[in-house]
């Protein structure tokens, strides 16, 4: 099953991805909240949730204290890095289903869909050569992130 093989390893690639680009937003909280990397460290981690950390480095940056100029920046990155985050937690809670013949995949939601009148859950989805290139992209934009987030941190100066 060579497509499966192919889902596979881009999902493995994008959770890698996605784990070590978040994992730097450590260095935009020292630097914006003036604490060190080892206090940054524990204020990322008792953080539950990628947005929880997100929404963290977009308060500070919108503090009155921050230059426009490094605001801007810093809000750019963390709004890149959450249009990011839906495919990467589309892939994270889903149930893959593969056909043995053919090889075509499909992923099934696991997430509650509720209205006024009624739920819907488990949507399903094909896993066709449209999604593939979304996942290759998304690792693409990804590392642009993670770039981005360096480069903050080296021209603020920030702990790492």
């Amino acid at each position: 099953m060579p497509k499966l093989q192919e889902i596979l390893l881009l999902v493995g690639q994008l959770n890698y991805t996605w784990t070590n680009t978040e994992s730097l937003l450590i260095y935009l909280i020292a630097g914006l909240a003036g604490v060190d990397k080892e206090t940054a460290i524990v204020i990322f981690l008792t953080l539950n949730t990628p947005r929880a950390r997100i929404d963290l480095v977009e308060r500070l940056a919108k503090m009155q204290k921050i230059q426009s100029r490094q605001r801007s920046e810093i809000l750019d990155v963390t709004r890149e890095l959450s249009t990011q985050s839906k495919l990467r937690n589309k892939y994270n809670h889903c149930i893959y289903s593969f056909d043995p013949e053919s090889g075509k995949g499909i992923t099934q939601l696991m997430r509650i869909f509720e209205s006024k009148d009624e739920i819907k859950y488990g949507k399903i989805e094909s896993l066709d050569d449209n999604e593939i290139e979304k996942i290759k992209e998304s690792i693409s934009s990804l590392v642009s992130i993670n770039k981005k987030i360096w480069d903050i941190t080296r021209k603020y100066e920030f702990p790492t």
